[in-house]
């Protein structure tokens, strides 16, 4: 069962739980500052998931950002291992950068949730069908949000087709990263930054698609490109960057730029952060 903020779960006292919380707010809000916990720790772990989900994971709680398990989602043209979400540990969370299939999976939801927990999602995006056990919140923008142990705030996207969109900065165990969904190019970055950073890992979409399923066809990325992942990398002033979002092929009204690791690989040679790739299944090193 998942406790209510403030009900002195494992023992911790209401003062002290809120104090951390606090606390915890203050070093999402600060550039630069760090959580409760004296420096950065190995406490938070990070596995990637089939195209843009990843799973981070506290000892006591399990948090989940676009975590896709359906295979109708993209069919054969996504050769991605799914991987399960049904195993979670402690206080379950989901966040939803947008209501696309593909990002908000009701399956994977359903498997995470189904006994309950929190689904937070943009403003102005109302995915479907929720669990009923499950208590769904649209997150106000630039604004903390306590998450079971995590602190998690929805800062703005640009979404290809012009639907709501967000992307997600999570702070825990000593940790601040962010999510950036399937976000394209946009002006937010540097505030972004500013606000936030720096970034212990970013995860950026970088397969620069172009979509061809409205018409007029546009011709132009509705992703960020390689290209555009590291300068975004860079004003965040991330640690190091993770590629999410890419390796859909075979479609004729989806196509992504040629090699998006092997430009990234060559692009990040001189950066002040390192490329750490990540297959499916995958946890993320710190060291």
């Amino acid at each position: 069962m998942n406790a209510r903020p403030g009900t002195g779960r494992r023992g911790i006292g209401r003062r002290v739980f809120l104090a951390g919380c606090a606390g915890l707010a203050a070093a999402t809000l600060v550039p630069g500052a760090r959580a409760l916990v004296a420096g950065a720790s190995d406490a938070l772990r990070i596995q990637r998931l089939a195209w843009a989900g990843i799973r981070l994971q506290l000892p006591d709680a399990t948090l989940f950002i676009d975590p896709l398990v359906d295979p109708e989602a993209w069919g054969d043209a996504l050769p991605d291992r799914l991987v399960p979400v049904d195993d979670a540990v402690g206080d379950r969370s989901v966040l939803v950068t947008h209501a696309h299939p593909d990002h908000f999976d009701a399956m994977a939801v359903g498997q995470v949730l189904g006994e309950g927990g929190v689904l937070l999602h943009p403003q102005g995006a109302t995915p479907r069908p929720v669990p009923d056990a499950a208590r769904a919140r649209p997150a106000p923008w630039w604004e903390p949000q306590l998450v079971g142990d995590f602190t998690a705030a929805a800062v703005p996207a640009a979404d290809g087709y012009g639907d709501p969109q967000a992307s997600w900065v999570v702070s825990a165990g000593g940790r601040r990263i962010f999510h950036g969904g399937d976000t394209l190019w946009h002006g937010h970055w540097w505030r972004i930054g500013r606000q936030f950073g720096p970034f212990d890992a970013v995860f950026l979409p970088v397969n620069g698609a172009r979509f061809g399923w409205r018409q007029p066809a546009s011709g132009q990325p509705g992703v960020l490109t390689p290209e555009q992942a590291v300068a975004a990398a860079t004003i965040l002033g991330a640690r190091r960057l993770v590629p999410i979002h890419y390796g859909v092929g075979g479609m004729d009204e989806y196509v992504e730029v040629e090699d998006p690791i092997g430009r990234l690989r060559s692009l990040v040679r001189g950066r002040s952060f390192a490329l750490q790739v990540l297959a499916p299944g995958e946890w993320l090193e710190w060291n």
